[in-house]
C-alpha cells in the first residue's frame, strides 16, 4: 500500500493500493480491484475485501465513465454509482477512485470536515470550456469546508496519485488543442511526439487546473518517472502498457 505524502490531518486517512497482495491470476495479478475488466468475480470480491480491511473503512467503488458527475456518498451509497468524482462528510466511507493510467486526485481540508476524490483521465480533466471533473468536484466540495471558495482553497490539500507519465502518454493534436483552448499556458504540458502527435503531462495538467482553483497545497505525483504507471509494471496496473489490465485504487476517508 502506498501512503500519500501529504501533511497528516487528525481524523483523515488516505491510501493507494499497489498491484500486489491479491488473488487474481495473470494478466490481472494480483490485487485487481476492477470488476469490469474480465477478471474472475470471486477474485475481485476477495481483493476488495482485503483492500477494505487494510483501510478499516468501506470503499465505495464508482462506475467511472470519463465524465464529471460528482456523487455525495453516505452510508446508503452502493458500489456501481455512476460518477467520476465523489465527496463525503460521513465517517468510515472511503471516497475511492480506480485507475490504470488515469490520474487519481484526493482532497481533504485541514479541519477534517470533508474529503473527496476524482478520476482524471484527459477527457474528464478537460471537460467542456475548461470546466471538467476537478472543477465539478470543487464546486460540490468547497461549501462543505468553508464560507467561501477562497477560504476553502486556503485550507484544502490535494494528493495526486500515480498515472501515465509524460514519457508514455502520446496523444493526438485534438487533445492538446482542447486544453490550450481554455488555458493557453497549458501548452507547456505538451512536447512533440511522432507523426503529429504530442506527449502530454497528465499530472502537470491536473496541477494547473488545481492551481487555477486557488489550491496551492498539492502533493504527490510530480511527473517524475517513479509515478508512471506504464514504466513501473511491478507496482502499477497500466491499460496502455498491457491492454488487458487490472485496476488499482486511491482512497481518502474520515476515520
Amino acid at each position: 500500500m502506498l501512503t500519500p505524502d501529504w501533511p497528516l490531518i487528525p481524523g483523515v486517512r488516505a491510501a493507494c493500493s499497489l498491484r500486489t497482495g491479491g488473488t487474481s491470476k495473470p494478466p490481472y495479478d494480483s490485487l485487481n480491484l476492477g470488476d469490469h475488466v474480465g477478471d474472475d468475480p470471486e477474485a475481485v470480491a476477495e481483493n476488495r475485501r482485503r483492500f477494505a480491511a487494510a483501510l478499516s473503512a468501506r470503499p465505495v467503488f464508482l462506475k467511472q465513465v470519463h465524465g464529471w458527475n460528482v456523487a455525495r456518498l453516505n452510508l446508503e451509497s452502493v458500489d456501481g454509482t455512476e460518477a467520476d468524482a465523489c465527496i463525503t462528510t460521513q465517517r468510515g466511507i472511503a471516497c475511492t477512485i480506480m485507475v490504470a493510467d488515469c490520474l487519481p486526485v484526493l482532497f481533504a481540508d485541514r479541519g477534517g470536515k470533508a474529503v473527496g476524490a476524482a478520476h482524471a483521465g484527459w477527457r474528464g480533466l478537460a471537460g467542456q470550456g475548461g470546466q471538467g471533473v476537478l472543477e465539478a468536484l470543487w464546486t460540490a466540495y468547497w461549501p462543505l469546508v468553508a464560507p467561501s471558495a477562497t477560504e476553502a482553497a486556503s485550507v484544502t490539500q490535494v494528493w495526486l496519485g500515480p498515472c501515465i507519465g509524460p514519457e508514455g502518454f502520446e496523444v493526438g493534436p485534438e487533445v492538446r488543442d482542447t486544453f490550450v483552448a481554455s488555458d493557453a499556458g497549458s501548452v507547456e504540458m505538451f512536447r512533440p511526439g511522432t507523426g503529429g502527435k504530442w506527449f502530454a503531462d497528465l499530472a502537470g495538467l491536473g496541477r494547473r487546473r488545481l492551481e487555477r482553483l486557488g489550491i496551492a497545497a498539492i502533493y504527490g505525483n510530480d511527473s517524475a518517472p517513479g509515478w508512471c504507471t506504464v514504466s513501473n509494471p511491478s507496482r502499477f496496473f497500466s491499460h496502455r502498457r498491457d491492454r488487458v489490465s487490472g485496476r488499482f485504487a486511491a482512497s481518502v476517508w474520515l476515520a
